[in-house]
């Protein structure tokens, strides 16, 4: 049964990965795409889905006006949607989602170890990821920078992760990182020589090469450092049945966060200022480690207060955890309203982070409506039909 009482369908799966748990009959064995849906997932990703509106509305009101990001209060050095404390926390804790939902949707083949279905299982990611690739490129057209491109890039390699011990998924979340930190100091240094390193980070929009760096090592997520939060979520996903595992991901959360910000006042010279800094386009290992420790934390509580939510909290829920299904349809979206009113009709101006706050809010709250009320009636949402026709 689903979280709203009814009996769960094919019809409830997410186009970003099945999130499951275990039925009685199926006690042995690891949970399919058929059996319970666990509410908490979904809700992580609506929630991590408003913070990212927030911060694009945000961000993109700033390009749309002077350019200038507003920082003479704390609340705007704190929206900062660039460098400021929320930046790209939402979209870290989104893909962490996404690699636990990878782990449910997979975890059956995995276990029945039979060769041709684990063959038709990585076609099957790698069809979404290029799917979700493509959608990507076109959306850039309209809205540069969109996370969509990497995601689809993500559940490509992911294809090639999900049959791998759970050691070889933290090594190479590892070494994401440090390669994604290597490659951002050397281009530092090579800067500081004199020397250009724009074949790497500016390869130009008509450059072939775009396709593989922008993907790789510039842009907004690039797999270099942002695959190590799609491998913890693989991790994590892995341990969901673990008695103690919120306590345990929720604690190294607060680790890692604590030794980052503690590590990141070291920074006394440009250099440093590169090598251990927690802005997320500076790659450095001290940001993911921040980043990683707020997605885990985030996952962990938010997950905990939905599964076990009842009575009038459940109401509460149920529409989040709607929408959590339906988070490719309001992506494009926030996406499509933005353009509307901003762009086309010119109904709403640059106005600062109180403009932003306002049109992220007014959004999410009909967002969240109709999503609700779309699911309840059809079920999966319009673009999510359209994205499994063509993956599977």
């Amino acid at each position: 049964m689903t979280a709203a009482g009814r009996p769960t369908t094919p019809e409830d799966e997410h186009p970003m990965g099945r999130v499951t748990a275990a039925s009685t009959e199926e006690s042995l064995d690891p949970p399919s795409e058929s059996v319970e849906r666990l509410p908490g997932p979904d809700v992580v990703r609506a929630i991590a889905l408003i913070g990212v509106v927030v911060m694009n509305y945000h961000g993109y009101l700033i390009f749309r006006g002077d350019g200038r990001i507003p920082d003479s209060t704390v609340l705007e050095r704190f929206f900062d949607p660039f460098t400021g404390p929320l930046s790209t926390r939402f979209a870290s804790t989104f893909v962490l989602t996404a690699g636990v939902g990878i782990t449910l949707l997979t975890r059956r083949v995995v276990a029945s170890g039979g060769p041709s279905e684990i063959t038709e299982m990585r076609w099957r990611l790698v069809r979404r990821g290029i799917v979700l690739y493509v959608l990507g490129e076109f959306l850039d057209v309209i809205w540069r920078g969109t996370i969509i491109v990497y995601y689809g890039a993500m559940f490509v390699v992911a294809a090639a992760l999900f049959t791998l011990a759970t050691r070889w998924i933290v090594a190479i979340g590892v070494a994401a990182a440090a390669a994604g930190w290597g490659i951002a100091t050397w281009s530092f240094w090579q800067i500081e020589d004199g020397k250009n390193v724009a074949w790497l980070t500016q390869p130009g929009r008509d450059s072939i090469r775009r396709y593989v760096f922008d993907v790789m090592v510039n842009g907004t997520h690039p797999l270099l450092p942002w695959l190590v939060f799609l491998c913890a979520g693989i991790v994590i996903g892995r341990c969901l049945d673990a008695p103690a595992w919120r306590r345990w991901s929720g604690a190294l959360g607060v680790v890692l966060f604590a030794i980052a910000t503690a590590v990141s006042q070291l920074a006394d010279t440009p250099f440093t200022d590169q090598l251990l800094s927690r802005h997320p386009f500076d790659r450095g290992v001290v940001y993911v480690a921040s980043a990683l420790g707020t997605s885990l934390i985030a996952f962990a509580s938010i997950s905990w207060l939905a599964d076990r939510a009842s009575g009038s909290a459940a109401a509460v829920v149920d529409p989040l955890r709607r929408a959590g299904q339906m988070t490719l349809t309001l992506y494009i979206a926030h996406i499509l309203v933005f353009n509307l009113f901003v762009d086309w009709f010119d109904l709403i101006q640059p106005g600062g982070l109180r403009t932003a706050l306002t049109f992220a809010l007014a959004f999410w709250v009909v967002a969240i409506a109709a999503g609700a009320l779309w699911h309840r009636r059809f079920g999966r949402g319009p673009v999510e039909r359209v994205y499994r026709a063509l993956g599977g």
